[in-house]
């Protein structure tokens, strides 16, 4: 079942999302519907950007001895 969605946008921004519709070959009800396809996937859930900082500290105690029981043990003592 198709129902009626109601957006309100900046016109500029409409006018580009027509854009992109059509050099797509799709209406603007179909790239939103995708769109909304992709933000609900498994797929993008588990994998997300990461901002550049987080990138940069991907990694960075991968040869630390610190262990999941560290971290809890931090944390009790933090919330203490």
């Amino acid at each position: 079942m198709q129902t009626k969605l109601t957006l309100r946008l900046e016109d500029q921004l409409i006018e580009q999302a027509k854009s992109y519709a059509a050099q797509a070959g799709k209406s603007v009800s179909q790239v939103v519907a995708d769109y909304f396809k992709m933000l609900t996937s498994v797929k993008t859930k588990t994998i997300s950007p990461s901002t550049p900082i987080t990138q940069s500290l991907r990694g960075l105690l991968r040869e630390s001895k610190l262990d999941e029981k560290d971290y809890k043990k931090y944390l009790e003592e933090k919330h203490l």
